[in-house]
């Protein structure tokens, strides 16, 4: 969905307000976020009050008596954002494929400072975590690539240790996985494969760095597939034998930094590699509404929860 369809379909708060209700309650029953009861009656506000919306639900349970709002209990619980602006951002990620800045956002929507844009893409970016995907199958190209700022008098193997490592799988045709990880010795590759590859795979496919054998031992060796970089072999020829899939998914990630980001702090690497890994899986398809509905299945994340992490 791009910025004119979101201004068309969602021109006031009221129309977002009941988006959100549509998408939280999807069978149309409202239920209270406490007590779970569905005896539940819409209550407008007869007097002006500081709260801008003009009605909120009320739970008939005698012992419970809540108040709450379609907003209550999700991540837009206490925006001081209007709903249309929320709307407006979630557009603009998904539509930028090589991400966006958060000074960027608070340019094109007018927002006052740039805490306010930062924390507002964050809250997004919580809701790009895939949860559980199934196991990659098929034909699975495997790699991994290191994040971080050049340092200048110091030997290659020492400016490798300072950087961030990421592993990347991707299966072709299908889902692509990234995730931050503290080394790429054989233990941490084993690990990544068996959390993300299925014991049923065709081909395993990556370069020939010389920990991928033993990682893949004993089910999946006779399996895998090499292509030689260092004598600049991208695909093996006469054969489909190559790493060019998710080498691809990292050149975009890293674009993403370089053009866009500048920047990424370590604490957070992890949310951008979803942010792009979310948009790559969705690529065919427009993930607007899915995206707003997984918004309202995160509980609030505080601004002080997000930068004590």
């Amino acid at each position: 969905m791009n910025l004119n369809e979101v201004h068309e379909r969602f021109s006031e708060d009221e129309q977002c307000l009941q988006y959100i209700a549509k998408m939280r309650w999807p069978d149309g029953v409202v239920r209270c976020p406490i007590c779970g009861n569905d005896k539940i009656v819409k209550v407008e506000r007869s007097a002006e009050s500081k709260n801008r919306r003009k009605w909120f639900y009320l739970c008939q349970e005698p012992t419970c008596r809540q108040q709450f709002s379609p907003t209550s209990g999700t991540i837009f619980q206490d925006t001081h954002l209007p709903l249309i602006m929320w709307f407006q951002a979630i557009a603009l990620v998904l539509n930028a494929k090589k991400g966006l800045s958060a000074m960027q956002l608070q340019r094109d929507l007018g927002i006052g400072g740039y805490k306010t844009a930062w924390y507002l893409y964050h809250r997004i970016r919580e809701a790009m975590e895939e949860g559980t995907i199934p196991t990659l199958g098929g034909t699975v190209e495997i790699d991994e690539t290191y994040v971080g700022g050049r340092k200048r008098g110091i030997g290659q193997k020492a400016a490798y240790k300072s950087k961030q490592v990421v592993m990347g799988a991707v299966e072709r045709g299908g889902k692509l996985k990234l995730r931050h990880v503290r080394d790429a010795k054989i233990p941490t590759i084993r690990a990544f494969v068996e959390a993300n590859v299925g014991p049923n795979v065709d081909r395993i496919m990556t370069d020939e760095n010389r920990a991928y054998p033993p990682a893949l031992k004993p089910v999946l060796v006779g399996r895998h597939f090499t292509v030689n970089h260092i004598r600049e072999e991208w695909v093996k020829r006469g054969t489909d034998i190559s790493t060019n899939t998710i080498e691809s998914a990292f050149s975009l990630f890293k674009r993403g930094i370089i053009g866009n980001f500048h920047k990424v702090s370590i604490q957070h690497l992890q949310r951008y590699l979803n942010e792009f890994s979310y948009r790559y899986n969705r690529r065919k398809e427009d993930p607007f509404t899915e995206t707003v509905a997984r918004l309202c299945g995160f509980s609030p994340l505080t601004y002080r929860a997000l930068i004590s992490e």
